[in-house]
């Protein structure tokens, strides 16, 4: 059967009406069954696969990963299956995934009116650099006159975007040997380390870090099981390496006599206030909801986040257009006032 590959709200919408149903009491096979009803053909034949995979015993999120589904989706498949709040974290799980993808969507939609703009800009600079402003040069030296503050930042911005260019070109190569030779072959969680130094996009991500894993912790905190068998089922997660690493990683260090806390104070891609919310919630004994609101916390600050960069973006090219506009519209204004002034 040939894959059609699903849509990240095409994934996230999926699970959470199976979330939906779950929570109204039906069970998996009968949700799947209910949901592709609504779907076009396509869906239908891949769900119903999906659901012979299903009644052959294998798992939901193996069936999901079969179909294609995002990794981080699959997680949530993964740790629902551990802790039994299948309802709570699909719905969880695809609340945030579509959360990032509208956050996705605003920012390709914030850039494609401003990159129409940049080219059409471009062009015009072109013309002006090229056609019009070597005239009024030519004649300005004929007779003796000064070119204007515009003219001079026209020039200057033709002088120094080659170089700017060729300092963009090199950085780009720099990054990718880097990449390649470097960054692909450390460890994932100091791949991690590094991320969140990234200035802006590394704050987002350090919170998606925290709350991915104190929302997973949580659920499985409250389905009973132990922080150390917790920390278990993320090593055995392999189809998230980030994961995977970190539970192992710290169930070495909880086995040499480190307290959590201590552990977790060490990682750099997790929030500062983290470490005190863990402690906070062993001496209250009400750690599993001390995670939860925690991860609530770092998703609404996530949001906030994103907006707030999302709304910086836009103005700021736009300022940038407004003033390369503004200088030709200037450079060629302005000789003409003052050829008249000179007649």
């Amino acid at each position: 059967m040939k894959r059609h590959n699903w849509s990240i709200n095409e994934q996230a919408n999926f699970l959470k009406r199976i979330g939906e149903l779950l929570a109204r009491g039906y069970p998996i096979a009968e949700a799947i069954d209910s949901i592709s009803l609504h779907l076009p053909k396509n869906r239908k034949e891949e769900l119903y696969k999906c659901l012979v995979d299903l009644k052959n015993g294998i798992s939901f999120h193996d069936v999901l990963n079969n179909i294609g589904f995002h990794e981080e989706l699959i997680g949530y498949v993964y740790f629902a299956e551990q802790h039994g709040s299948f309802a709570e974290a699909l719905l969880e799980g695809s609340s945030l995934a579509l959360v990032k993808e509208n956050d996705r969507k605003k920012l390709l939609k914030l850039l494609q009116y401003p990159a129409l703009l940049i080219f059409i800009t471009g062009f015009l600079f072109v013309f002006v650099q090229k056609s019009l402003l070597p005239k009024f040069t030519g004649l300005f030296h004929s007779m003796s006159l000064e070119a204007n503050f515009f003219m001079k930042v026209l020039y200057s911005l033709d002088e120094y975007f080659p170089i700017f260019m060729v300092v963009l070109l090199l950085l780009l190569t720099v990054g990718t040997i880097y990449y390649v030779f470097v960054f692909r072959k450390i460890s994932v969680l100091q791949q991690r380390s590094l991320l969140v130094r990234i200035p802006i996009v590394g704050r987002i991500l350090k919170l998606l870090f925290t709350h991915y894993f104190s929302v997973q912790l949580s659920f499985l905190l409250a389905g009973g099981i132990s922080v150390f068998e917790a920390l278990n089922l993320f090593e055995k997660n392999y189809r998230q390496p980030f994961y995977s690493h970190l539970g192992m990683e710290i169930k070495q260090k909880l086995l040499t006599g480190e307290k959590l806390e201590s552990i977790l104070a060490n990682f750099p891609f997790f929030e500062k206030e983290f470490p005190m919310i863990i402690k906070h919630g062993q001496e209250n004994g009400k750690l599993e909801q001390e995670l939860l609101f925690f991860s609530q916390h770092c998703m609404l600050n996530m949001e906030e986040r994103i907006e707030k960069s999302l709304k910086m973006i836009q103005p700021v090219l736009y300022l940038f257009i407004g003033f390369l506009v503004v200088s030709m519209y200037l450079a060629i204004l302005l000789p003409m006032f003052q050829l008249l002034d000179g007649i």
